[in-house]
């Protein structure tokens, strides 16, 4: 192989820490099922390197591409087959070059004829400003860019960034649909070199673009310790469009009664909930450190995917902000684009209020919410698990609470058209202002609260079918299981939309 030929070049590499392009493909793909394309071209170079030097040095223009087999252990292979590319760092720093950006498209041109997911390994220093041979000026023609977009939405495409990543190898990584990131990752959209060269200072490389920048802001996925992790996680993603599992425990429903506290004030951990509710080890949470307030997660029920929204009462009480909107509604896409059913989990006091939520734009970025979801064709359907107030809780119901295949409650819900002490305050100011003494006025506020929650309780919601049932928490898999199954003969699965980046 290129890597037993270059001794000198994998130990450097290993002496780093990192792992080489074809040991990264060879972990991924099952023993002997990868094919590689091009591994016989070299750099546009010939004018400043001798032959030998170019292929004892320069294997495949530092890009390692082909096809095979992921999971195919546990899947039929007809859904196993998966596109392959690698940037080798080893070569060149991992950057694009004129031959290799032409393999690249040539990938990309198959990809598009086979609809086989795509995982991209991303490290690399951008574009290559040393290759001799290749006619032109900028290389602004070149269309790896516009092809590797084109796919968004008609296979998963799952990018790797470990170590650097920068410009021409970010721009790929930001428009694939996840992003996994190792520690070490530092990305940005222009290295050191571009950035001084900008007038815009002089930076080391960690601090570009480093992974708790990246997740804190939403740009990587899942964050994992290294290389082997972030296969193993790419692993897992990729299972989720490739198929049922037959075998599958779960944890023990009757857990689930009690979950949620009794005092409604308490909060609890929806993490746990969403582990309970799910196949064993299922769960794959996607920007978790992006909007703590909204969960976006990929699980299984009965073996089969399922993508899970969940609303976080220990930030902000649940309430949707403008990331958790964005974090929403761009998770619609992922799974409506491969027909994925969407579970809402439900405990919000409604949409974040007031100038300062104001500032971030949330009137555009809570309304796709409603928008996204008005046009999905996969199942989905709503689970309240506590708070269901205002349209912050009909956005926790895909528009509506008739919107989905069903939306139940656990005994524990509560529902209203907006806070029901503010509801109170509002809608009974004249009459609350009629009263002159402190306490009487307080007497009666209370009252009016606790009528206004016996009214709002989930038992009397569903008495007037706004809600299809209030169901025992243990049941909700049987209510999960068979709404994954719905299906809207409405909306048909043609035309495939992108996915937003964002």
């Amino acid at each position: 192989t290129a890597d037993a030929a270059r001794p000198d070049a994998v130990s450097r590499r290993h002496a780093s820490g990192g792992r080489t392009a074809r040991e990264n493909v060879a972990d991924l793909c099952d023993p002997g099922s990868f094919v590689e394309y091009g591994g016989l071209l070299l750099p546009a170079q010939r004018r400043r390197r001798p032959l030998d030097e170019l292929i004892d040095r320069y294997p495949a223009d530092g890009f390692v591409c082909g096809y095979g087999d992921v999971n195919g252990a546990t899947f039929d292979e007809s859904r196993t087959r998966c596109s392959i590319l690698a940037y080798d760092y080893t070569v060149f720093a991992g950057t694009q070059g004129a031959m290799n950006h032409k393999k690249t498209d040539r990938m990309l041109e198959l990809a598009a004829r086979s609809r086989m997911p795509i995982v991209l390994f991303a490290e690399g220093g951008g574009g290559r400003p040393g290759d001799t041979d290749a006619l032109g000026v900028a290389g602004l023609d070149v269309m790896t860019f516009a092809k590797y977009a084109a796919l968004s939405g008609t296979m998963p495409r799952v990018a790797i960034a470990n170590g650097r990543c920068f410009a021409g190898n970010a721009a790929l990584l930001g428009c694939s649909d996840v992003i996994i990131a190792t520690q070490n990752a530092t990305i940005g959209m222009g290295g050191p070199a571009m950035i001084e060269g900008g007038g815009l200072g002089v930076f080391a490389p960690e601090d570009v673009g480093p992974i708790a920048m990246q997740t804190a802001n939403g740009v990587v996925d899942v964050a994992v310790s290294g290389e082997a992790e972030a296969v193993a996680v790419a692993k897992k993603y990729l299972a989720f469009f490739q198929g049922d599992l037959a075998e599958w425990t779960c944890a023990d429903q009757r857990t689930l009664r009690s979950a949620i506290p009794e005092n409604r004030l308490r909060v609890y951990d929806v993490r746990s909930v969403l582990a309970s509710l799910a196949d064993t080890d299922s769960v794959l949470e996607l920007r978790r450190a992006f909007a703590p307030g909204t969960i976006t997660a990929l699980a299984r029920v009965e073996g089969k995917p399922l993508g899970v929204i969940a609303s976080n009462p220990a930030h902000l009480a649940g309430a949707i902000d403008a990331d958790g909107a964005d974090k929403a509604a761009r998770f619609m896409q992922l799974c409506d684009a491969f027909g994925v059913p969407i579970l809402f989990l439900c405990d919000t006091p409604g949409i974040m209020v007031g100038p300062d939520a104001e500032r971030t734009g949330l009137v555009r970025h809570a309304s796709r919410m409603f928008v996204n979801a008005a046009s999905l064709r996969v199942p989905f359907f709503s689970i309240v698990l506590r708070k269901g107030y205002g349209l912050g809780a009909q956005a926790m119901a895909g528009g509506s609470f008739h919107a989905g295949s069903f939306t139940v409650s656990w005994p524990t819900g509560e529902f209203g058209a907006m806070g029901i002490e503010g509801a109170v305050r509002l809608g009974f100011r004249k009459e609350l202002a009629g009263v002159a003494d402190d306490a009487e006025r307080k007497a009666l506020f209370d009252r009016m609260v606790a009528s206004a929650y016996a009214d709002g309780k989930a038992l009397n919601m569903a008495s007037f079918l706004e809600i299809d049932d209030v169901i025992d928490p243990s049941e909700s898999r049987v209510w999960i299981a068979n709404g994954m199954r719905f299906r809207d003969g409405t909306r048909p699965r043609d035309p495939v939309p992108t996915i937003d980046t964002w």
